[in-house]
């Protein structure tokens, strides 16, 4: 187990803690110097998180780059709800919130932020929205987690970890500011039989 990660939280939830709050930090921290690294400086950036938990992933990103560059990174977000493929499938749901930078997104570097990567249909809802919302120069992702499993030919730019699992494994991601405390646990689907999905996101 993680050094400093309270076994109570993964024996709760029937998870294995993976990563713990100080893994997490420096995952962030490595992420948002590889967006420097490879955008001159986050020059033209916008970050943009996908809710629930890529939002507050983007404004931690957003706060790291600032302490390097001194200057502020404009951040914000991209709700998905009326582009998922699965609306029919799925109960209803309530619309989040989109909030774009007072400058928009024309002809500037998007970078997506979400906490798991898995089949690659999020990132495509996501993709389909910045179509409506502008014309971007280039749109990079950026996750916390990528677990595998793809469905669509979707990368991730930039990844905190990779981490192997099958099909019947449930990632979780635990935030302090949706959940009140940093984790990334690992455990079997709830349903026997029934591939696993990250609880708490979308696959």
């Amino acid at each position: 187990m993680p050094a400093g990660l309270s076994a109570s939280v993964g024996h709760k939830s029937g998870h294995k803690p993976v990563l713990d709050a100080a893994d997490i930090g420096r995952a962030v921290t490595r992420i948002a110097h590889e967006i420097l690294e490879r955008t001159r400086g986050a020059e033209d950036v916008i970050l943009l998180g996908i809710p629930t938990r890529g939002v507050p992933l983007a404004g931690r990103l957003a706060r790291c780059i600032e302490q390097v560059e001194g200057r502020p990174v404009p951040v914000g977000s991209v709700d998905i709800t009326m582009y998922r493929d699965d609306l029919r499938l799925r109960p209803a749901r309530a619309l989040g919130h989109t909030d774009l930078p007072t400058a928009g997104i024309e002809g500037k570097t998007v970078v997506l932020v979400d906490d798991v990567l898995y089949s690659g249909r999020t990132v495509r809802a996501a993709l389909d929205a910045l179509n409506d919302l502008g014309r971007p120069r280039a749109v990079r992702l950026a996750v916390l987690v990528d677990r595998g499993h793809r469905e669509l030919p979707i990368r991730a730019d930039y990844v905190g970890k990779n981490l192997p699992t099958s099909q019947r494994e449930v990632v979780r991601v635990l935030l302090a500011e949706v959940d009140g405390q940093d984790a990334v646990l690992l455990g079997a689907s709830p349903a026997a039989g029934t591939p696993g999905r990250q609880e708490g996101a979308r696959p």
